[in-house]
């Protein structure tokens, strides 16, 4: 059984998710306050967390900012604020999903699964190694588990760097216009920002920097968009 760390503090909101979350066969730890939320995720890891940007001791964001020093933990924001900053800095951040209230529960919990599969199936694929690519390749794309492997273990990558980095990858030196790369990996988000590109490469140039490979993979082109080269 799945488990869920759930932190809301608006009882009206957090006991409708409850009821849906647990409908679907989830086990829901509910808490109201970030510090609660920290305890909990040192007590028994989730195997997501469900974060409400604004609670009364802090903010979700300083909770993935804790999570994130330890974990790769799935993450999906919960908020009813529609700034571009805030969303820009969620995903920054390294959340997996963001959705806005007022929101369907349905919705939610459909998430939920759509990450957990994802996380899932990487976590039983077969090593790197074994991927039939070409072994040269600094990056390579494994599409059955959803994961791009980089030297001889996988990426860490969110939901929507994963899905950004595999358009890249599967049309090398093919220029990606912002407008395509929102249309092809945020077309279940119509409400997403034209920013989030860019602050989705700038965290997988982060990425790359860290495994010892050049962030200039990932190309820019001035007017233009993205492209992807494995020549470097």
């Amino acid at each position: 059984m799945p488990q869920i760390l759930l932190l809301e503090d608006e009882p009206a909101i957090a006991d409708t998710l409850l009821y849906a979350l647990r409908s679907e066969g989830f086990a829901v730890t509910h808490v109201q306050l970030a510090r609660e939320a920290l305890a909990a995720f040192a007590t028994q890891p989730p195997d997501i967390a469900i974060l409400d940007v604004g609670v009364p001791d802090g903010n979700g964001f300083d909770v993935c900012r804790a999570i994130r020093k330890t974990s790769e933990l799935p993450i999906v924001f919960l908020t009813a604020r529609t700034e571009e900053i805030d969303r820009i800095l969620g995903l920054e951040l390294g959340a997996d999903d963001y959705v806005s209230k007022p929101f369907s529960p349905r919705e939610v919990c459909a998430r939920v699964k759509a990450i957990l599969r994802r996380t899932a199936s990487g976590r039983g694929a077969e090593p790197a190694a074994a991927l039939a690519t070409s072994p040269a390749a600094p990056l390579r794309l494994d599409e059955a588990a959803q994961r791009i492997a980089c030297g001889g273990d996988y990426l860490a990558l969110t939901r929507y760097e994963f899905l950004l980095l595999a358009t890249l990858l599967r049309r090398p030196g093919r220029i990606f216009s912002r407008a395509e790369l929102m249309e092809l990996v945020w077309a279940e988000a119509p409400d997403t920002l034209d920013r989030t590109v860019d602050a989705h490469i700038k965290m997988l140039r982060a990425k790359l920097r860290e495994r010892g490979l050049s962030a200039e993979l990932i190309q820019t082109h001035r007017n233009m968009g993205y492209s992807l080269t494995l020549s470097l």
